[in-house]
């Protein structure tokens, strides 16, 4: 797919991207790339990779720009969708066999329309498209750990592997966010002098926006730990409970089993085992222990 940058993104042919004069923006296949990729004149010193993509990176050659795209897929942050890019002052590249570019690249067709087009501004929509629903996904993780903590502080069953889960999806949005900011500081140094200055602030914007984004990760990485810590502290109360209980319990316990091991003895000179009154006189007697152990840690505030 190729496109030449108006006031929409106009699609057009290979051959008239050639002979033009306008900004385009090219969407190929891997093999599509290797068979035409001399067609677009790019001095390109460091290949950009298209089998093996581990992370966001820009590369600044003699006469372009090469890079990378490793996007986390925001409904399974275990799933990636990765291509690779190479630009010049005159267009830029994309090398794609998910197709996940041609629908980026679609929507912005659909639903911009430019004053000042130019590429700097294609780039700032396209860079945008990765964000957009960012801002909204940090608040409901935000949201969702309120309810669990809320939960944890009225001792219902809150789901600790959860928290777990979302601590490590902001970690690996965390690293995205690094990386776009990293990509986002390449474009705006323009060391190849690709951009013109006035457009320059486009991703100055950008980078505002991956800061705020890169911030409110951090923010709620951290307060994902704090939950962590109040589910941890809450069930240390519990436990404590437990044990306090079979403590009471064991103390109340102790001293019957003594008298009841010592007049289990059954030695032949016993005396009390002739009386008519020793069984009344043993049970009255762990009646009253039971109750003044009771009372006894009643005052102490342990029952």
């Amino acid at each position: 797919m190729y496109f030449v940058i108006r006031e929409v993104l106009e699609e057009c042919s290979k051959e008239y991207i050639k002979i033009c004069s306008e900004k385009y923006v090219a969407v190929l296949t891997s093999k599509e790339w290797k068979l035409q990729k001399d067609n677009f004149d790019m001095g390109i010193d460091i290949e950009p990779e298209t089998a093996d993509i581990l992370s966001t990176t820009a590369n600044v050659n003699f006469d372009s720009l090469t890079g990378t795209f490793c996007l986390p897929n925001r409904l399974n942050l275990f799933e990636e969708n990765k291509f690779a890019f190479a630009l010049d002052e005159k267009g830029i590249v994309f090398i794609d066999d998910s197709g996940v570019v041609e629908k980026m690249v679609n929507q912005i067709k659909i639903t911009r329309r430019w004053k000042f087009p130019s590429l700097e501004r294609f780039l700032y929509d396209f860079l945008d498209q990765i964000i957009k629903d960012d801002f909204r996904l940090m608040v409901n993780y935000e949201r969702e750990l309120g309810s669990i903590e809320r939960a944890i502080t009225e001792d219902e069953d809150a789901m600790s592997d959860r928290v777990n889960d979302m601590r490590g999806d902001i970690r690996d949005l965390k690293i995205h966010y690094e990386q776009l900011f990293d990509l986002g500081q390449i474009f705006e140094e323009n060391e190849s002098n690709f951009f013109s200055e006035e457009n320059i602030r486009y991703f100055h914007l950008f980078l505002n926006k991956v800061e705020r984004l890169r911030d409110m990760s951090s923010s709620i990485r951290d307060y994902t730990i704090q939950v962590r810590d109040l589910y941890k502290s809450r069930l240390d109360i519990k436990q404590n409970r437990i044990m306090t209980v079979l403590t009471i319990i064991t103390s109340i316990f102790m001293p019957l089993t003594l008298i009841t091991g010592w007049f289990g003895m059954n030695f032949k000179n016993m005396p009390e085992l002739d009386s008519p009154i020793a069984y009344p006189m043993v049970f009255v007697m762990c009646v009253i222990i039971i109750v003044g152990c009771l009372i006894f840690f009643k005052r102490k505030k342990w029952l």
